[in-house]
């Protein structure tokens, strides 16, 4: 199936196709999946509705929409593995950024103390070298140093903290979150995560400030949607060489216009417009879909040490080297070679 060749000369903006599955909100914890994943294509209307006839034609089920989870099904892995092969629709034209939320919450809050701040502008934790290595440093270590229960009872301040459900409650997360960092600056044995933890519990007045500008500004982009710095990375990617990117997507609440206006101004963000659909509307995001609901469970399981070593070798061609990953196991089996 013809995409689009990546050295192909484009005539005005290049218009690609998303969608994204694990959306849980601000709650990155306790929702239903621990992985985000956004999935972008780069293929005419004509060859992705071809694509979605011969994926139906394949699988010959009565249902009127088909999604992710049909693709996922054991008896339907032949047509997975056709879809993401080399002989596959999509190879070649499409691409997935995927979020481990735990990580994305110990960057942001990371970002948020003891970086500059690049969590105002919804471009993804870790554009700060030196708060990314932290936050890969109290990522990989933390659990290991203090347990489970407590390491999970930071992350849980840590995504409280940060959420703008509440923006009235400005003490509150605050008082939470620095108590329990008080509390592991003496749980663990000296090393690195207790230096990172008295080097938090110095930036008091950093989460503070964050509280205050959540009340007066309510059109701030919120830190925990892994929505806006996914799709930055995803339009980055795309406009390499210096191509202007034009997006449609799937329907999301989150992005407002205010928040797709920030985003354009946002640097390395060649942008020129984004208009939202609905996906059964529009063959190219279905397929998005599919490639985002699959790649997340295949992903998921990678990171929960049960992977199809068959599968995540045929979704790594797909996988943003910017993915917003902490766990170095997963990501040497996933990641771009």
């Amino acid at each position: 199936m013809a995409g689009m060749p990546m050295n192909a000369a484009v005539t005005g903006p290049l218009e690609i196709a998303c969608d994204e599955s694990g959306s849980d909100g601000e709650n990155l914890l306790g929702g239903n999946t621990d992985v985000f994943a956004h999935a972008s294509m780069r293929l005419n209307a004509r060859s992705a509705a071809e694509s979605i006839q011969e994926i139906r034609d394949r699988i010959r089920s009565p249902a009127q929409e088909y999604k992710a989870n049909h693709l996922l099904r054991e008896k339907h892995r032949s047509v997975l593995e056709w879809m993401l092969g080399p002989s596959g629709p999509i190879h070649g034209n499409a691409h997935v950024h995927l979020t481990d939320k735990s990580f994305f919450v110990v960057g942001r809050v990371v970002d948020l103390l003891l970086g500059n701040g690049a969590y105002a502008a919804g471009t993804g934790p870790g554009r700060d070298p030196q708060a990314r290595a932290v936050a890969v440093t109290l990522y990989r270590e933390g659990r290991r140093t203090f347990g489970h229960e407590r390491w999970q009872g930071f992350l849980e301040a840590s995504n409280d903290l940060m959420r703008t459900r509440n923006r009235t409650d400005v003490k509150a997360p605050v008082e939470s979150f620095f108590r329990l960092v008080d509390a592991l600056r003496f749980a663990g044995a000296r090393g690195p995560v207790d230096d990172i933890m008295e080097l938090l519990a110095r930036a008091r007045h950093h989460a503070e400030s964050f509280r205050a500008q959540l009340l007066d500004n309510p059109k701030v982009i919120p830190a925990l949607d892994p929505l806006i710095p996914a799709l930055a990375g995803t339009v980055v990617y795309w406009s390499e060489g210096g191509q202007h990117i034009s997006i449609v997507h799937d329907r999301q609440n989150s992005l407002t216009d205010e928040r797709v206006a920030q985003l354009r101004h946002s640097p390395q963000v060649r942008l020129t417009d984004l208009r939202l659909v609905d996906s059964r509307s529009d063959s190219r995001v279905q397929l998005a879909d599919f490639l985002a609901g699959v790649a997340r469970k295949i992903a998921s399981d990678e990171l929960n040490q049960r992977g199809d070593p068959e599968l995540t070798a045929l979704l790594r061609p797909y996988v943003d080297a910017a993915s917003t990953w902490g766990d170095d196991r997963s990501w040497a089996l996933l990641g771009p070679a």
